[in-house]
Formats: C-alpha cells, sequence, structure tokens
C-alpha cells in the first residue's frame, strides 16, 4: 500500500478538477489545499472538493506545513517556474504536462528537485493505467513477434482561437497540449521493445503554424534501430483518432481511447488481431484515471525511482527534447525562449550549498571559480539550452567562462554575450576571450579580433585573453607589444597564450620584464588525468608530460587546462578499446595506459559513491600549482557530475596511483 501524501493543486482549471474527483477513490491521497489565481475561484474549488485551505495565489499554498506534494496544473509557461519554487519549498510534484517550455527547462527543474530532495514527476496518467500497462505486457511477451510500427494521434477542434491554446507566449498549440502524448507512447513503446530508453536515429517532422503563432496541426514519422517506426499526429483544428496501434509481424493491438481510458464510463479494453481473428481484452480497474497516476506517485516518493511506469526524468527530457525538434523543424519558437529568463522566473543568485572553489588570477580583479564553463558546440546556439546551463553553472558558484572568436562562427560569443546582459552580472563574471588561431596567429590580428569578439560580447573588456595558437615564427615580443596595447586600451586585464609551449612563454615574459611591460600571467594548454596520445588538432600543446608540470609548479603558474576530463573519456561506456566510433577520442586518448587510468578511476568513483568524471577533474584540480580546468555540459547532468569534483578530497597516495606511479 502506497504511504498517504497530503495534497495541495495548483489551478482550479478542468485538469485539476478531474485529478481532485478521482483523488479520493486513491489509496494513497487526500485533498488538503488547493490555490488558484483568484480567491472566488480558490475558494469554489475547495468547497466542491473538499479542500481544508484555499488560497489565492500559489507562493502561500507552497509553504503550508499540511501540504506534502503538489500537483500543478496551471497555465503550460508557468509549469517550471511552479516546480522549481515548489521543489525548493521542500514539495513533491507532479507537473502537468508538458512538463516545461522545452528540453532546457525540463533538465533545470529536475536538477534543482534532486538538489532539494524532491521528487518531481510528469503527469502522463494514461501511463499509469493498467490498461497500459496491460499493453506493455503484450508487447514485450513476444504475443504479435517482432514490433515494426507504432501508430499515435492526438487531436480534436478547438471551441474557439482564443485562449491559451493559441498564446504562443502560454505554449499554446497542437504539440505541447496533445502531441506530447503520442511522443511519450513511441518512446515508451520503442523502450520497451528495446529493454531501455532509446532515441529515435532518423526523424521526418511536418506541421502547421496558424496565424497566432502556434501549431494548429503536426505529423511525425520516428525511424528506431531494428526497423521500428512510428507514425505520430496531433491537431487542435480537428479530430484525430484517439487510438493507439502497434503492428507487429505476427498481428496488432489497438488501444481505444489510449490517453483516456475508461472515457464516458465504458470500460478500458485492447483489440488484439492475431492468425486472422479479433479478439477483446477488457482490463479490470478498480480506481478512476488519476488515482493510479496519484498512487503510482506516492509509491514513487517512498521508493525514490519511478513506479508503474512512471516517466522518469529522463523520459521526461526525451520527451521534451524531440517535442523541440518537432517546433524547430516547422519554425516554431515560443516567445519566452527568445531571450530566455531563468526557469525559475527569479533574479539569479548563487545557491547556499555549492561546493565551488575559488582562486586567483594576476590583473583579474575578483576571485575566480576554479572550473570555467566552455561552450564550443552546436547545442548551445539554442537560447533556451545555452542561458539554463549558464544559470545553473552560476547558481553553483561558477562564475568562469571560456569562449573563442572562432568558435561557432562568433555565435558563442553572441549568446555569452546576450546571457551576461540579460542577467546584470557583467562584475561578477570572469570572461576569457581567446583569438588570433592559426592560419591568422599573428600579432596585427589580435586587435581586429578582439574588438569584434568584444562587440560580440556586449563588453568592453576581456578579463583574460588568451591567444589561441602560438606562431613559433614571429618573435614572442610582437605578441607581447601587441597583447600590453589592447591592456593599456582597457580592452583586456590580463593575457596569457593557449597552446603555448613553457618556453615561449619564458620568452615572451623575459622581454616584457626587460621593457617594463606586462607578461602572460596564465596558459591554457591540455592537461588531464588521461595522457593526450596525439594531438586532436593542428598546432595543439598537451602539458601532461613530466617537464611541462615541473615548470608549472616551479613558477607557481596558472593553467587553464582545455579537455580536462580528456573529452568524455572517464564517461562510463564511453570509452572502450572495441568502441573506434568517436575518431577525436580514439585518436587523442586511446592507449594501454589510459584505459588503466580509467579503470582505477572507475574503482575511485565506485568508492566515493561519485561519477567517474567527478574522480578525473578531482585530479586535475588536485595538482601542486594552480589550475583552473574548462569543462562542457552538453547535459545539466554531466555539470552536476563535474561539479561533484569539488566534494572529494584525493590524498596523495590517490594521485599516485592513478599516475601509475605504482608500475
Amino acid at each position: 500500500m502506497p504511504p498517504k501524501l497530503r495534497w495541495g493543486i495548483l489551478g482550479a482549471g478542468n485538469i485539476a478538477r478531474k485529478f481532485a474527483r478521482d483523488l479520493p477513490g486513491s489509496f494513497s491521497g487526500e485533498l488538503a489545499a488547493v490555490a488558484a489565481r483568484s480567491s472566488d475561484r480558490a475558494d469554489a474549488f475547495a468547497k466542491e472538493f473538499g479542500a481544508a485551505t484555499s488560497y489565492a495565489g500559489y507562493s502561500s499554498l507552497l509553504h503550508d506545513e499540511s501540504v506534502d506534494a503538489v500537483y500543478i496544473a496551471t497555465l503550460n509557461d508557468t509549469h517550471a517556474p511552479l516546480a522549481i519554487a515548489a521543489a525548493r519549498a521542500g514539495k513533491h510534484v507532479l507537473c502537468e504536462k508538458p512538463f516545461a517550455l522545452n528540453a532546457a527547462q525540463a533538465a533545470a527543474v529536475i536538477e534543482i528537485a534532486r538538489d532539494e530532495g524532491v521528487v518531481v514527476t510528469e503527469a502522463f496518467m494514461y501511463r499509469l493505467h493498467p490498461q497500459t500497462l496491460r499493453l506493455l505486457e503484450l508487447i514485450q511477451s513476444g504475443t504479435i513477434g517482432d514490433v515494426e510500427r507504432i501508430d499515435a494521434s492526438f487531436g480534436f477542434e478547438a471551441a474557439s482561437r482564443t485562449g491559451r491554446l493559441f498564446e504562443n507566449a502560454q505554449g499554446g498549440g497542437a504539440l505541447m497540449d496533445v502531441g506530447c502524448y503520442p511522443v511519450s507512447a513511441a518512446l515508451m513503446i520503442a523502450g520497451a521493445v528495446a529493454g531501455a530508453p532509446v532515441a529515435p536515429v532518423a526523424t521526418e517532422w511536418a506541421g502547421i503554424v496558424g496565424d497566432t503563432d502556434v501549431d494548429e496541426e503536426a505529423r511525425a514519422t520516428l525511424k528506431f534501430t531494428g526497423g521500428l517506426t512510428a507514425q505520430l499526429a496531433a491537431s487542435i483544428r480537428r479530430e484525430l483518432s484517439p487510438d493507439l496501434q502497434v503492428s507487429g509481424s505476427e498481428g496488432t493491438i489497438t488501444v481505444p481511447r489510449a490517453w483516456t481510458p475508461t472515457a464516458g464510463g465504458e470500460p478500458a479494453r485492447l483489440l488484439l488481431e492475431r492468425d486472422g481473428r479479433s479478439r477483446e481484452q477488457v482490463v479490470e480497474t478498480d480506481r478512476g484515471l488519476y488515482a493510479y497516476e496519484a498512487d503510482s506517485f506516492a509509491e514513487t516518493v517512498a521508493a525514490g525511482a519511478p513506479a508503474n511506469n512512471a516517466p522518469s526524468p529522463e523520459d521526461t527530457v526525451a520527451t521534451m527534447s524531440l517535442l523541440d525538434r518537432w517546433r524547430e523543424a516547422i519554425g516554431l519558437q515560443f516567445k519566452p525562449e527568445r531571450i530566455p529568463a531563468t526557469v525559475s522566473g527569479t533574479p539569479l543568485a548563487g545557491q547556499p550549498r555549492n561546493p565551488m572553489r575559488y582562486g586567483s588570477l594576476l590583473g583579474v580583479d575578483i576571485k575566480v571559480s576554479r572550473v570555467a564553463l566552455g561552450f564550443d558546440y552546436p547545442r548551445f546556439r539554442s537560447r533556451p539550452h545555452a542561458f539554463a546551463t549558464f544559470d545553473a553553472f552560476f547558481e553553483r558558484g561558477g562564475n568562469c567562462f571560456d569562449t573563442g572568436f572562432i568558435y561557432q562562427g562568433g555565435e558563442a560569443e553572441r549568446v555569452l554575450g546576450e546571457w551576461v546582459e540579460t542577467r546584470a552580472i557583467r562584475d561578477q563574471v570572469v570572461i576569457i576571450a581567446k583569438g588570433a588561431h592559426t592560419p591568422r596567429c599573428f600579432p596585427e590580428m589580435v586587435r581586429p579580433q578582439l574588438e569584434l569578439s568584444l562587440e560580440r560580447l556586449r563588453t568592453s573588456r576581456a578579463d583574460l585573453y588568451l591567444l589561441h595558437r602560438d606562431n613559433p615564427a614571429v618573435p614572442a615580443a610582437e605578441f607581447v607589444e601587441a597583447l600590453n596595447e589592447a591592456k593599456r586600451d582597457g580592452l583586456i586585464s590580463a593575457f596569457g597564450g593557449s597552446n603555448w609551449a613553457p618556453a615561449r612563454i619564458d620568452e615572451a615574459n623575459r622581454y616584457a620584464a626587460k621593457h617594463g611591460l606586462a607578461g602572460f600571467t596564465a596558459a591554457s594548454n591540455n592537461f588531464s588525468l588521461a595522457r593526450q596520445a596525439n594531438p586532436i588538432w593542428p598546432g595543439v600543446r598537451s602539458s601532461s608530460g613530466p617537464e611541462d608540470r615541473a615548470w608549472f609548479q616551479r613558477n607557481d603558474f596558472p593553467l587553464v587546462p582545455w579537455s580536462s576530463q580528456a573529452r568524455g573519456f572517464f564517461v562510463p561506456c564511453r570509452a572502450h578499446p572495441d568502441d573506434r566510433t568517436d575518431d577525436d577520442l580514439v585518436r587523442g586518448w586511446y592507449s594501454e595506459d589510459n584505459f588503466e587510468r580509467l579503470r582505477r578511476c572507475s574503482e575511485l568513483a565506485e568508492r566515493n559513491g561519485v561519477h567517474p568524471n567527478s574522480i578525473a577533474l578531482a585530479y586535475v584540480l588536485a595538482q601542486p600549482f594552480p589550475t583552473f580546468p574548462i569543462i562542457s555540459a552538453l547535459r545539466l547532468v554531466e555539470l552536476r557530475t563535474s561539479l561533484d569534483a569539488f566534494t572529494i578530497e584525493l590524498t596523495p597516495a590517490d594521485i599516485s596511483y592513478l599516475d601509475l606511479r605504482d608500475r
């Protein structure tokens, strides 16, 4: 029997009423409070469904000690901010679909809920009904042979072209209102067939965006490994079949009213066609649709993991990611995504429990987080994804950001500049800019590239400017002169070199000292637990060897290592001697010694209860000279596991073990 939960409902609309109507039939839940935008609506709802307390506005309910969990049934654009507010108030969260406006928001909510130690789940109620569970049993038992095709649709004719369905800023449209059901079902079934979560390997998207700037109808084809395809459709301009059909090599299963089992009082049932015969299977039920959802959620809270086919956090992000891709393909963007606010809707602020540590860089006025966030990836062209990642890094204490003139043709600098400006935190962050990359690695290229970088970054200065490559054919003195000119003009606070050899830095700094000029104050070369076997790009330098290490230690010289975690070499299942699919990873880091380091790193990770990537980063941070490693985070979970490095204290014996000194 699931544990009892006292529920608070946010919202008093149609879906909230359905949940409140079914809740008394659950084994686990009771309605404690309701909140709506007006006191009249909240009072009427509480009276009708027997809630002890009602609130005008949502904040008071979130701090009501008589409430254990909240059901969010408000407008789409409020889901993520309310889920974060609830999690930070210590409430478990069941959030109506769509979980958020995009995958970046969804991931942010999930990570904050994890930090707060509460459960957050997307309210796809159909997944928890015995009808859906029976469907999955039949598929997995091989009743229809090899599953080949999924047909799923959900559509209706909207009563009018006004209201939330046709409001772009509120996340309206067919995909968010009903298209999320077929998408979630396709991923659920494909995962059941594969025995693990899977993503489509090919997609085809189509849709109609109306004059109110929302999608009114959309269709898609998803293709999965093994030949399974899914045909999906959604509409708010006409009725579409609510049935779900799964076809296999030996038969077909049709699920009538797949999204709303027992609608209209009819029994839940499945239609099985096999061997030329059609049979009906009635599925016994003893509760309302939303009562099953409430009980599943209570069991999820008790277990700390999704129960009874409840969507996992990974399921939610996968569904939102496909919806993002669908909207992008048909040219639909929600207004809040164009220059995104924080996902919480509140001003950006560091969180008190973050474990970040700080250091100093000569010439930089503020303390610098011991890790820098780098983002030379096309995915960061997406403002929602980039802004959510930057926000999460900042809230966890990160204030150092690494970018470069050539990254994404300047788009990386533009995105970072927009984020810093909209958050109004320029004096709280350290911006590392880079320029003069090969083949334009000449002193005369420093000034024009730097000025363009600053324009893109929307700032008057770079805190640390790094020459992106070295050109040994040019005397170091000429670079020093060009960089000092930029420093005198206030365009940079400090400078150094990326992929510069210690001998060249010495050459530059001897000239600077002799002529009363500023010298290099930092270097940015490759350095990681895994030794770079071969350069992954022309002109790059690794400083993992003993001579470079000794130089950095002797001079107490700061190193800002790129590929500080060896481009994912220490991610479980990423690197394996038999997996040759990633050319850069294979060329750069595949060696017998590195695989032994991976084994030892994984061993220490298990002992410390962290991710191997955390150990790999902790190793770089533990060096006997100042390091400010650059990390990347394509997903927010990667950011969290990286920053867990600050919770680890590697001993000298650990370092020696990882360095293979006992061989």
